[in-house]
């Protein structure tokens, strides 16, 4: 049978679950009922219902002629039609119920003549139950792990107090029965029917399960172990399970003529326990499903917790409840031709409906999937919607005190701000000063009147609780309230560590009494440098103090605070705080933590503590913060700001220099100016070419107090060929400070060598003298010059001739002719008659020499001028078929000419090649001599020379080919621009 199904033509209801968002607009979700009943209308005819069950959006319907409907809910259109043989022909019974499985993948089917049938999704056929043949079933306790395509191990109730274990397993097989196994696994007591079963799981406990049972007036629970089987063994899990007594508890009530157990739709959220309910002859027995402890002891907690809903609380009438189920947060409750739903948190009624035309439901059942609602008569199916379920149960919990439940489920900020004022309030009034400020801190109560309330109460640590929750509420663009709120509480942690500490000096000061008055009267404890070496040792007091350990708390706690809102704080503000509690650990927190380096550093400053300073300078990557504080430091703690400096290469070295000279000012004879190093850092390792570095280095060690210029020296020598100091400057300051040495260097170096060697010999320094008068090398004269200065000193300072001259030897400029003037007139000449004498030898063969090179010099010019005599008979032989050098054509065609090289042109080749290698002047006059030749005149120029004997001159000077003119075009390429064109040819 096909056919669709809907509801009126309407489209399925949606429950929306969870919290929806503060800007939504839901006044229309909020106008609509809870509850609703609206009937399915089918599309095809149905005869009378005698059964349904839901589970997964699969729906069974049994219907007359033992006929059973499977809808899947999804795609209505398409429905099942199982028949059940044994029930077509009439008188032989009808369908008195079904129980499907959460997945709704396996149905079990019980008559009212104890025939029971098994029908799985994936069979259009029904398999008759033989092991369970003659008892009526009346609830099934389904397997709670992941569904398969067996049952698993189930319990099945029967109407004759029975609970059996089975496991059925699908089979095409005709004859292979689809029970593995059936066993009786307990019996009622008394034998009433067992109307009620729910089999759990316990979270991370898979040996146990917990297990419900209800028949009649009794409801059982137990806690206990299964039996776990390897796979493949289909032994029963429950053989072992009702063995143990003490693992059941029980709840009695007046045994009645319908008894129903259900249990809550499965929460996605797994947010809460999952609540039961039972019907009974009293009422609605209901509670949480809580899932521990997994002792048999969750039996006694849940049955005490549960409460009973008296059946006398609904309308009054005659008619019993026939059913019930549950959703979320309420109980459904069927009632002849009436549904109600009541609430379990206030058991008051919210739903109250009764059908139209008085029609009789048959039942009540629910889809625990899918959390949908379902009843039906015999005629018609009903579906009960559920909208918005949860939207007012947080008003519940709130008027409950349940205060978390409530704010969990309140949707709006106004809803979760209402929560939170409420609860603040009772904590306040529970005296629960420090969850209030966490609650209120996010409430929208008036901050004045939560402060005053605190500070009435005289709970500073709530109050600033409560500071702290409602800074972290504020918006970031609330400046001015966020920066106000956290000077506060700045304020209220230095009273707080003020006070802890006044404490324990307080105490302190009584303990100290305490043990003065003790000693007084002489019963008190040895003192520690009294104690006898064998002395039984006292047993010591425990360290840790508890107000020493607050402390440490409450400064740990304005650490984190420091450190969350160290941008909100206000510097100047803080700073002012901090310091009128003179709390020095906490300013100096609160300025490392946000950055103000600089507050830190003039803080030590102040205090003189140079190596703090140094260590926060240290930090730093801006340079300014170095210059800053460079004098006061360098002056106090030269040494580790020295190597504070070093450590920073971007630091400019000409802006220390202040420092440098202030420092230099107060460094007392006799010790090292550690500020040469850094210079020396700044010249050697940066390479500054700075001259105001490079003076002041000079200046430190030209005015060293110290005689010895060793070190001075040994600059300029290094930097005597790049001086990027002033020359001036440092001759001026050698000069001020006697640095004689270091005078005569910077004379050699600016070439001033007589002032040098000036300088050297009036200090006597004859050596140092002598090797300034060697400098000027490349100019004897200057050379001789000085040392004969030098000579002259030394003669006149020696006390030995011998001795003057053995020095003035060092010098081959020098004669003794030289220095015969600077003798006195009293030497006897036999004190350097041996210099005379090797100085007339040297003459005789220096002339000598001269006679010798003056007899090469005639012979050399006879013969040049024999040789000019034989060139005007010279000659050469031209052979018939040499050619021109220039133009390649032979050469006795026209006038030649021929060189001594055996070159040979054409006359006109020869003047046009000459005219092109020569310079403009030369071609220039090679153009007016051959214009004059073409006029016939003769003589031109004052030399009497005709014209052609003037161009002759002129192009026969030298070889085109071998002489000046080749060697000049040395530079010049092999292909000119006029053989571009040739040269492209051949490209």
């Amino acid at each position: 049978m096909n056919g669709t199904m809907g509801r009126d033509g309407a489209p399925p209801a949606q429950i929306f679950d969870g919290a929806l968002d503060a800007d939504v607009d839901d006044d229309d979700e909020s106008d609509l009922p809870i509850f609703s009943i609206e009937r399915v209308q089918l599309q095809f005819q149905i005869s009378s219902i005698a059964a349904m069950a839901v589970a997964n959006n699969i729906l069974y319907l049994a219907v007359a002629g033992g006929r059973i409907l499977r809808i899947d809910l999804n795609s209505p259109q398409d429905i099942d039609d199982v028949e059940l043989p044994k029930l077509k022909a009439p008188g032989t019974g009808s369908v008195r119920g079904l129980f499907l499985d959460p997945s709704g993948s396996h149905l079990l089917v019980t008559t009212s003549t104890a025939e029971n049938f098994y029908i799985s999704s994936r069979s259009p056929r029904a398999k008759q139950l033989s092991r369970v043949k003659g008892s009526v079933i009346t609830s099934v306790g389904w397997n709670p792990t992941e569904p398969t395509s067996s049952t698993k191990e189930i319990l099945i109730g029967t109407s004759d107090g029975k609970i059996i274990e089975t496991y059925i397993e699908p089979s095409d097989e005709f004859f292979k029965r689809e029970e593995r196994y059936s066993r009786l696994a307990w019996k009622v007591p008394g034998g009433a029917a067992v109307d009620g079963l729910v089999v759990d799981l316990l979270p991370g406990k898979p040996e146990l399960r917990r297990l419900m049972v209800s028949a009649r007036g009794r409801l059982w629970h137990w806690v206990a172990k299964i039996q776990r089987h390897t796979p493949g063994d289909y032994s029963p899990i429950f053989a072992k399970f009702f063995d143990d007594e003490d693992s059941a508890v029980h709840m009695d009530f007046s045994a009645a003529a319908v008894s129903v157990l259900t249990v809550s739709p499965e929460d996605e959220s797994l947010s809460e326990d999952r609540t039961f309910a039972w019907l009974n002859e009293s009422g609605i027995y209901n509670g949480k499903l809580y899932t521990a402890p997994s002792t048999p002891e969750l039996g006694n907690i849940i049955f005490q917790d549960s409460r009973l809903y008296p059946e006398s609380n609904l309308p009054e009438r005659a008619v019993p409840i026939l059913g019930i189920t549950l959703t979320k947060y309420h109980v459904l409750i069927l009632r002849d031709s009436e549904i109600f739903a009541v609430n379990l948190l206030d058991s008051t009624v919210v739903f109250d409906e009764r059908l139209s035309g008085g029609e009789r439901l048959l039942g009540i059942t629910s889809d625990s999937k899918s959390s949908t609602y379902w009843a039906y008569s015999s005629e018609n199916i009903y579906e009960i919607t559920v909208t918005d379920e949860d939207r007012d149960v947080w008003k519940i919990y709130l008027e409950q005190a349940r205060f978390d439940e409530a704010l969990r489920l309140a949707r709006t900020p106004r809803e979760r701000d209402t929560v939170a004022t409420a609860h603040g309030d009772f904590l306040l009034d529970n005296k629960s000063f420090f969850e209030a400020a966490n609650v209120l801190g996010k409430s929208s109560k008036p901050f004045e009147t939560v402060a005053i309330r605190f500070m009435e109460l005289k709970k500073s640590d709530a109050l600033r609780r409560y500071l702290v929750v409602k800074l972290g509420g504020y918006k970031p663009k609330q400046t001015m309230q966020r920066t106000m709120l956290a000077s506060w509480i700045v304020e209220m942690f230095m009273e707080k560590l003020n006070s802890l500490e006044d404490s324990m000096a307080t105490r302190e000061s009584e303990r100290t009494t305490n043990i003065e008055a003790a000693q007084a009267n002489g019963d008190s404890e040895k003192p520690v440098d009294q104690v006898g070496l064998f002395d039984k040792p006292k047993k010591r007091r425990p360290s840790g103090n508890p107000v020493d350990m607050e402390i440490k708390r409450v400064k740990q706690e304005f650490h984190d605070f420091v450190e969350q809102h160290k941008k909100v704080l206000d510097h100047k503000t803080t700073y002012e705080i901090i310091s009128s509690y003179g709390r020095q650990e906490e300013l100096l927190f609160y300025a490392n933590s946000a950055d103000d380096y600089a507050y830190v550093l003039s803080y030590w400053v102040r205090l003189e503590k140079w190596m703090a300073a140094l260590q926060v300078l240290r930090k730093q990557s801006d340079p300014e913060i170095y210059y800053k504080y460079s004098t006061v430091l360098l002056v106090n703690c030269p040494k580790d700001t020295v190597d504070t400096w070093i450590r920073m290469p971007d630091l400019a070295p000409r802006r220390l220099i202040p420092a440098i000279l202030s420092y230099s000012l107060t460094v007392p004879a006799g010790e090292t100016n550690l500020a040469i190093r850094y210079l020396l850092y700044a010249v050697n390792r940066l390479k500054s070419t700075d001259s105001a570095v490079h003076n002041t280095l000079i200046s430190i060690y030209a005015s060293d107090k110290s005689i010895e210029e060793s070190a001075l020296l040994e600059y300029l020598e290094l930097h005597d060929t790049d001086r990027y100091y002033d020359t001036d400057f440092a001759l001026r300051l050698c000069i001020k400070h006697h640095r004689v040495q270091s005078c005569i260097f910077i004379y050699s170096s600016m070439s001033l060598y007589e002032e040098a060697v000036d300088l050297a010999l009036k200090n006597d320094n004859f050596e140092l003298a002598s090797v300034v008068a060697d400098r000027p090398a490349d100019d004897p004269e200057l050379r001789k010059k000085l040392w004969l200065r030098v000579a002259y000193k030394v003669i006149n300072k020696e006390h030995g001739i011998k001795s003057a001259i053995e020095f003035l030897k060092r010098c081959e400029l020098l004669k003794i002719e030289d220095l015969l003037p600077f003798f006195p007139d009293f030497v006897v000449i036999d004190d350097f008659k041996e210099e005379i004498c090797a100085a007339l030898e040297e003459y005789s063969r220096n002339i000598d020499n001269l006679r010798k090179e003056m007899d090469e010099s005639t012979q050399t010019s006879e013969t040049i001028r024999a040789d000019i005599s034989a060139l005007g008979e010279r000659f050469a032989i031209v052979e018939p078929g040499e050619k021109c050098f220039v133009c390649s054509y032979p050469l006795l065609s026209r006038l030649f000419y021929v060189f001594p090289c055996q070159h040979s042109f054409h006359g006109d080749c020869l003047v046009s090649k000459v005219r092109e290698l020569s310079g403009p002047r030369v071609k220039r006059r090679i153009t007016e001599l051959q214009a004059e030749i073409q006029k016939g005149s003769t003589v031109v120029g004052p030399n009497k020379k005709t014209a052609a004997e003037e161009l002759d001159g002129l192009v026969t000077a030298e070889c085109i080919l071998c002489g000046p003119y080749m060697i000049n075009s040395i530079d010049e390429p092999f292909v000119s621009e006029r053989d571009q064109e040739e040269l492209a040819e051949w490209a």
